[in-house]
């Protein structure tokens, strides 16, 4: 039996115990694994290699995940290599991130593993809390490393995980009210962020601006429209289209067509509105550029909107640009289908009073985004 050596100094005191029961285990298969002595025992059954102890460890934690020790436990599994734990630990906080980085546990993780959640896509958080849990996790760390706990530290801190917020995602009350007052960013980077809630053609920023969202799968997109053609025009009237779905979806956003004229850029706003209660779901005040080809170009809402199914609903765009491309010879049902899923069904309808033109055999909106 090899002697108990090299063991996590803050587990030492468990060393005799976890000694025995990794003796008791290899002779007997027994095995008792508790709170208290599961991470050392994971930490020695990987160092010599018994990896039915190693499974008997991530099965206890795994069972024991919640929100509230999730960042503590995905610290662990990345420490000890454990992807099958770091992936459970990432869906939990992917479900519940509100009450994740509420949690004690979150402030005392390691900048990689925090760098690897705001990679995500899929947190369900709004921006503007992701920031101020982030800006808690600047101030513990520069406790840790015995810093002032200064507006410069907290950004040396920060490193690059400064650059994974999603600032655009915020609302402009939003990030006046948090990012821009914390002293965090500099001038320059939030005079361009006001300009680029506020104006167009927007400055380029630095910053992410795709929609986090707790969605499984893979985006899927569909288009209307069998041909497209030229030219549409604008006047502050919004392009109105009506569907319905048969499942239960989320919208993320509309691809729309751009210019006739060359490389351009737009001022948009976009809308889903529930037809019946005449109640606005979602919307966005944005901008895109285009290139002048007789593409599509994304334009995303912040948030993914729940779309249920047999309910009828009307996307919006009210552009304000030079005259673009259109679709014609459009579909009233356009199926997508998916090796993974079941058929997603759209059914298109005019929308009733001024919609720029747009129905259901030429217009804009051409493709909806989304998730099922």
């Amino acid at each position: 039996m090899p002697e108990c050596s090299g063991m996590i100094s803050t587990h030492s005191n468990l060393c005799l115990p976890v000694c025995q029961l990794l003796s008791r285990f290899l002779y007997s298969d027994e095995v008792q694994i508790g709170p208290e002595t599961v991470m050392t025992t994971l930490y020695t059954a990987k160092k010599y290699a018994v990896p039915a102890l190693e499974a008997h460890c991530v099965e206890f934690l795994t069972k024991h995940l919640r929100a509230d020790n999730a960042f503590m436990l995905l610290t662990q599994a990345r420490l000890f290599d454990e992807p099958q734990l770091a992936s459970l630990c990432l869906d939990t906080i992917d479900k519940s991130t509100m009450d994740a980085i509420s949690a004690e546990g979150f402030t005392d993780i390691d900048i990689d593993t925090l760098c690897a959640v705001l990679e995500r896509d899929t947190l369900s958080i709004r921006e503007s809390r992701l920031f101020g849990a982030v800006v808690r996790w600047a101030e513990a760390e520069c406790q840790r490393q015995q810093l002032p706990v200064t507006f410069g530290n907290k950004q040396k801190v920060l490193g690059k995980a400064l650059s994974l917020i999603r600032f655009p995602l915020m609302t402009i009350e939003e990030f006046a009210a948090g990012p821009a007052q914390s002293g965090i960013l500099s001038d320059r980077e939030v005079v361009n962020l006001f300009l680029h809630f506020t104006v167009n053609p927007k400055p380029r920023v630095e910053y992410i601006d795709r929609p986090r969202c707790c969605l499984r799968g893979k985006e899927c997109c569909i288009n209307r429209f069998q041909q497209v053609e030229s030219r549409w025009g604008y006047s502050g009237t919004s392009d109105r289209i009506r569907f319905t779905v048969n499942r239960r979806i989320s919208i993320v956003g509309f691809g729309l067509y751009g210019s006739i004229h060359g490389p351009t850029d737009y001022q948009v706003n976009i809308q889903i509105i529930e037809y019946e209660k005449k109640q606005t779901l979602g919307q966005n005040d944005t901008g895109f550029s285009c290139d002048g080809t007789a593409n599509t170009f994304r334009v995303m809402f912040k948030e993914p909107i729940e779309i249920l199914p047999n309910v009828c609903y009307t996307a919006c765009a009210t552009l304000k640009g030079p005259d673009s491309h259109y679709g014609t010879k459009g579909l009233k049902k356009v199926v997508h289908e998916t090796p993974a899923a079941s058929k997603t069904v759209f059914f298109f309808f005019s929308s009733p009073g001024n919609n720029n033109g747009t129905s259901i055999e030429d217009g804009q909106i051409p493709e909806i985004i989304f998730y099922t």
